[in-house]
């Protein structure tokens, strides 16, 4: 395969920029110069896509700040030559959890206001279909929101986070945002690292620039804050996460998502094929980043020392992995950080339990009035339990058999309801099964809630207006577009592809 057409020449540059603080108009300043250093104009649809998986008071660190999206827009302004179309901000948030709740609680509505910015929610924009042909990948066909694939100009605007399933979210695994929620769940399993490879075929920025002023440690929604400030700005996502990464003292060699987007030929990963420039050099942000915590460990180590015992066995393709980093386990350690950001006393009220993911082979050290959950389709267990035999059973389906076309969206409401039914009727029973692949946070948190007697953040007296509103403007843009007869997803192979679409 050949590089993207759009992508930078053979030595791609990253730039190292010092900003010690969210002032808008440093940051302009410091976006524009290093649009002029990279010799780059926007133009045509130029479509701006930030980090805002989650936002607000409990999520203050997870998300790319709108003072600098405001930042940025003004510098790719003072790079417009008269030829930008239209100038606009996208993203789809954390799954189930509508985009519109996201975007107020990071405070981007009055950002968009006075930069005078289109903006879109990548979940109610028609979903289209992307064919896949390299080698190795994961379906034939994927699909991404219209503006996505109609890009001429992609700047991607990720935040300089860990994460505990890729290890890091830089550049390339801010692409889980490109895609709805029944989509983006596919394939996010023990495969994670490919999905994000493969989506990379999608599109390619032709400008990234990374919110690393106070970037975020150890979890993906829920980070602790480090005060690096550095805005670092490129223009190959593969060099850009392979210096970003060598910055917290990792080699990308070692993180499979870079590896394998490397190996699909969009970009070097190794430090000396890279340009790398600016005030700041890459040894002194070492220093600025030393102890650096990324977060990536084992769900039965995670829960050492609380409540809850995690036994985890291997994903059904153990030739990939004995591990499914990218899936339910993961899920779970994310949602007690969440649940522990909404309730201060969570660890004290979770009751005593069990927490099964996997083909999980060994004991399970419960008495008969601990609960045991089996989470995950793949899941299965044969054995004795509180000295009862018992067996669960697989539930996994190849992914060949997961056609996107059917995919569905599952509402938050009835994930509500259909998990506290589960919970319910499990009370008489030897274990509770959460049946998906993966389980999603919010899904493992309602499991949680409904187990102990934690407060749901769904019904939290802080978010429950925003969410609602955010949840019934979504739901009634929606229904509107259903009874105008527009279909949420088209059919076919896409042609209007933007300029930003790799070769």
């Amino acid at each position: 395969m050949s590089l993207p057409v759009t992508s930078a020449p053979s030595r791609p540059k990253v730039i190292i920029r010092r900003c010690e603080s969210y002032d808008v108009e440093a940051i302009r300043t410091i976006i524009r110069e290093g649009l002029e250093t990279m010799g780059l104009h926007p133009f045509g649809h130029t479509l701006i896509k930030p980090n805002v998986v989650a936002s607000g008071p409990m999520f203050q660190n997870a998300y790319t700040r709108p003072e600098f999206i405001e930042g940025v827009i003004a510098g790719l302004r003072d790079r417009d030559d008269g030829k930008v179309q239209e100038l606009a901000v996208g993203e789809r948030c954390g799954i189930t959890l509508p985009t519109r709740v996201a975007f107020e609680g990071a405070e981007y509505y009055p950002m968009f206001k006075r930069a005078g910015v289109k903006h879109y929610h990548f979940e109610e924009e028609a979903q289209v279909e992307i064919p896949l042909t390299h080698e190795k990948r994961l379906r034939d066909y994927v699909f991404t929101p219209e503006p996505v694939a109609r890009a001429d100009f992609f700047v991607n605007c990720p935040k300089f986070k860990s994460h505990p399933w890729t290890t890091v979210t830089f550049a390339m695994k801010n692409y889980i945002g490109i895609q709805d929620d029944r989509h983006r769940m596919i394939d996010h399993d023990h495969r994670l690292d490919e999905k994000v490879a493969d989506l990379q075929h999608i599109i390619q920025p032709q400008f990234i620039a990374i919110d690393a002023i106070i970037a975020g440690e150890g979890r993906m929604l829920t980070p602790v804050p480090v005060d690096l400030g550095l805005v670092i700005m490129g223009n190959n996502s593969v060099a850009f996460d392979t210096v970003c990464s060598a910055i917290i003292g990792l080699d990308a060699k070692d993180i499979d998502h870079i590896r394998f987007a490397h190996d699909h030929g969009f970009g070097p990963i190794d430090l000396s094929e890279i340009d790398i420039e600016g005030d700041v050099t890459l040894d002194d942000a070492k220093k600025k980043a030393e102890g650096f915590q990324v977060g990536l460990v084992r769900v039965e180590k995670y829960f050492e020392g609380t409540n809850i015992t995690a036994y985890a066995g291997p994903p059904p393709e153990t030739e990939h992995t004995d591990y499914c980093w990218g899936g339910c386990p993961g899920a779970i350690e994310e949602a007690i950080e969440i649940l522990r950001q909404y309730d201060e006393e969570c660890d004290s009220k979770m009751p005593r339990m069990h927490v099964v993911f996997g083909d999980y082979q060994g004991p399970i050290d419960a008495k008969a009035d601990e609960p045991v959950v089996f989470i995950g389709d793949c899941a299965q267990f044969k054995g004795e339990v509180a000295g009862q035999l018992i067996e669960v059973k697989s539930l996994y389906r190849d992914r060949s058999e997961r056609d996107p076309y059917d995919a569905e969206h599952d509402d938050i409401y009835a994930k509500m309801y259909s998990v506290g039914r589960k919970v319910a009727h499990a009370k008489n029973e030897p274990f509770l099964r959460l049946e998906g692949c993966p389980v999603s946070v919010a899904e493992q948190a309602l499991a949680l809630v409904s187990l102990g007697t934690m407060k749901n953040p769904y019904f939290s007296p802080s978010e429950a207006w925003r969410f609602n509103k955010g949840y019934l403007a979504w739901r009634g843009v929606m229904a509107g577009k259903k009874i105008r007869g527009i279909p949420y997803q088209r059919h076919g192979c896409y042609q209007q592809r933007g300029a930003a679409a790799p070769e």
